[in-house]
């Protein structure tokens, strides 16, 4: 048995398993990203997309997908590479793609517009050795990097990827311990010093999902962005207001198919809230 420490679920894994994100395993008593190199998705999307607003607006960027996630999110849209039966599959199928041959990749892209590497579509702090090393090779060729995660990591593995790191889109998903717990089996604590510490490295933008029933409260808006805009830099100064926050909607699916889409209204009306406490807020998919 080896336990593993990238979140805070810190599974105890026996010998030749994989923890819950089912991208790590204990290989002769030490714990090994197996889905290193595993490339499920490989596309040049628009930093938009990731969504960042306000990091090389019109840039494009190569996004790199592996397979695993330490949430459960019901909701999931990328859930064929993140924890769904599907997922598992990945392991033995997906191509390997070395750190070096993905930078590769993003140096031929660079006449599409291209500026770097993201790492996203699936977790991407489950497999972080393989965004720090290829990260690094990256930086080296003069690219940068964007990190599109969802926060929950332990602070060890936010130092050893950060310095490597241009840009986060990091998911505040809500704002309750009990939404965080019960529906997503995940962490707030570990998300919200995640976001703390990230902000100090690198750009952050964050992005919450409004799902009905579950986090679409003014309160709980007015909670959360009053948190983001007391967030601080390296030196104690408070710098949170200026946190970019996209508020997405939720759309049914995989296994929240229970409910509607999210209101247009409500989501323009929780992007009011927001803007009484930041500066930058986007809507999407509205």
């Amino acid at each position: 048995m080896a336990r593993c420490g990238v979140c805070f679920h810190r599974c105890d894994i026996p010998e030749g398993k994989s923890g819950l994100c089912g991208a790590r395993s204990n290989r002769g008593g030490v714990i090994v990203p197996i889905n290193y190199g595993k490339l499920t998705a490989l596309a040049l999307d628009p930093i938009e997309k990731k969504p960042l607003r306000r990091f090389h607006p019109g840039g494009m960027i190569l996004s790199a997908g592996s397979f695993g996630c330490n949430l459960r999110c019901p909701f999931c849209q990328n859930h064929a590479i993140s924890w769904s039966a599907e997922a598992s599959a990945w392991a033995d199928n997906a191509r390997f793609v070395s750190p070096a041959e993905l930078v590769e990749n993003a140096l031929r892209a660079r006449h599409s517009g291209n500026i770097g590497l993201a790492f996203t579509y699936n977790e991407p702090l489950v497999g972080w050795e393989y965004v720090r090393d290829a990260a690094r090779l990256s930086h080296e060729a003069g690219l940068l990097n964007v990190l599109v995660t969802n926060g929950t990591a332990a602070l060890p593995v936010l130092e050893a990827t950060g310095p490597y790191i241009d840009a986060m889109n990091i998911d505040l998903k809500g704002f309750t311990d009990e939404y965080y717990v019960n529906k997503l089996g995940g962490s707030l604590d570990m998300t919200k010093a995640f976001i703390a510490r990230a902000v100090q490295l690198c750009h952050v933008e964050l992005t919450t999902l409004i799902v009905p029933g579950e986090n679409d409260t003014e309160d709980e808006m007015r909670k959360l962005t009053g948190w983001v805009s007391g967030l601080k830099d390296a030196s104690g100064h408070v710098i949170g207001r200026g946190v970019p926050l996209h508020i997405s909607r939720f759309f049914p699916r995989f296994r929240m198919t229970d409910r509607p889409a999210t209101d247009v209204g409500l989501v323009y009306r929780l992007a009011d809230v927001a803007r009484e406490c930041l500066s930058y807020v986007y809507t999407g998919n509205c």
